[in-house]
């Protein structure tokens, strides 16, 4: 009999209650939500990230390292100047030169000159064909 009841009670409360469809709004303008939203997003994303730009700046780099990348690029500048000066049918001498952290090794071939530099803090290596 309470099971009757209670099943009554139900089914007259159920005459009265409202329910609606949801529905999904995406928040990200990339996705199909209001661009008002790309600001925030950003600024979120941005107090988030934990990644520091490890960029070197000519202000922040000190004189001597400065005055080390100058020099370093004025030798560079003559040696490429005096590979292509000389050019013809010797080509260049065959060398190894160490300028810093950069050895420089020159060879030739029958078809040119080939200039290996590899450097030495990175392990990176540049292979330039003349």
């Amino acid at each position: 009999m309470k099971t009757l009841l209670i099943t009554i009670l139900l089914c007259i409360l159920s005459q009265f209650s409202n329910a609606q469809q949801l529905s999904y709004t995406p928040i990200n303008p990339a996705f199909g939500g209001s661009y008002l939203n790309y600001s925030w997003l950003l600024s979120s994303a941005n107090a988030q990230n934990s990644f520091d730009d490890n960029k070197t700046n000519l202000l922040s780099q000190s004189l001597l390292g400065s005055f080390s990348d100058s020099l370093k690029r004025q030798i560079l500048n003559q040696l490429t100047r005096s590979l292509l000066n000389q050019g013809g049918e010797g080509g260049a001498e065959e060398e190894t030169i160490e300028i810093g952290g950069l050895i420089i090794t020159i060879e030739n071939t029958r078809t040119g000159s080939i200039i290996t530099i590899i450097d030495s803090e990175t392990g990176e290596t540049t292979e330039i064909i003349l």
